[in-house]
């Protein structure tokens, strides 16, 4: 199977995502700094969300790009993926139209787990269907970071419900442990460009 045409599908997705949540940003009524200031939350929720799906975009590129085979169990896995990344432009735009109210938040880091645990999978099972020796199996056999990015997500969810605002620290949080692109596989790949 070709792998140029999953990323291609998944680029086009992640791009259509970001657009969706682009136009959810209703400018004021008002021309004053005081109306504007009234939007922060809604826009705050999207710079969160275009980080995350920045971040979503990179690493699944990284992926395919130490990938050497793809078949049928990842295409699934990818469409489950996309799915969960699909819902976030809804959890984005709840939790900034209320002022990251607590069952708002919740939701959104649910959407967060979901997609972690998508990726997750979607990892497993590329490494699987590749043959021995294959680069992606010596770059990520063992991922710290997406482990402990799933049990702070499974952390804030419950915390969102009381402490709403300490649980998008930890989504933030997160964010920053991922913001800068996993270097594994590119040092596996000894190329920059990868």
């Amino acid at each position: 199977m070709d792998r140029g045409r999953l990323e291609a599908f998944s680029d086009g997705v992640i791009a259509i995502l970001i657009t969706i949540m682009v136009l959810g940003l209703v400018p004021p009524k008002g021309a004053t700094i005081e109306a504007l200031a009234e939007l922060a939350p809604v826009f705050l929720a999207y710079v969160m969300s275009f980080v995350f799906l920045g971040i979503y975009w990179n690493n699944h590129h990284h992926l395919l790009a130490a990938s050497s085979v793809v078949n049928g169990r990842v295409l699934w896995a990818n469409l489950h993926l996309l799915f969960w990344l699909s819902l976030i432009p809804f959890a984005t735009a709840w939790m900034g139209e209320n002022g990251f109210a607590s069952v708002p938040v919740a939701l959104y880091g649910v959407v967060l787990l979901a997609a972690g645990m998508g990726y997750y999978i979607l990892s497993r099972l590329l490494l699987a269907a590749q043959p021995e020796g294959a680069p992606l199996l010596e770059a990520i056999s063992q991922d710290r970071k997406g482990t402990a990015s799933l049990v702070i997500l499974m952390i804030a969810v419950p915390v969102s419900l009381v402490l709403p605002l300490a649980a998008c620290v930890l989504y933030v949080l997160i964010a920053a442990m991922w913001f800068i692109p996993d270097s594994r596989i590119e040092r596996v790949l000894g190329r920059p460009d990868v």
